[in-house]
């Protein structure tokens, strides 16, 4: 008598069936996008950011840089060296020391 209590199983009607996989597709979906960003940054981690051609959104990602700040960096182009953002005052010394390591600038 007791088990007849815990073997009792429901049926699935198709339509439980078509939406528990429309779930799962969607999950998966999900976590295959979320792979790519990842796997897309970390191949742009090694490689610099040119600031010649990045976008505003590349910018404001880099350390410290507002979006103020981007739309200064864009404003002011084209650069020959990334060091023109602190001789132009574009950004301070101590802002450039953040970004310097991440950041070209090919004419």
């Amino acid at each position: 008598m007791a088990l007849a209590g815990c073997s009792t199983t429901q049926k699935q009607t198709p339509d439980d069936l078509r939406e528990k996989t429309a779930e799962a597709t969607a999950q998966l979906k999900e976590n295959a996008k979320a792979v790519a960003e990842g796997v897309r940054e970390g191949w742009g981690r090694d490689k610099l950011l040119d600031l010649n051609k990045a976008t505003k959104d590349q910018l404001t990602a880099l350390p410290g840089i507002t979006g103020d700040r981007a739309e200064r960096i864009l404003g002011a182009r084209p650069y020959d060296d990334p060091g023109q953002l602190v001789s132009r005052r574009i950004l301070s010394q101590a802002e450039y020391d953040k970004i310097k390591d991440s950041v070209t600038a090919t004419p």
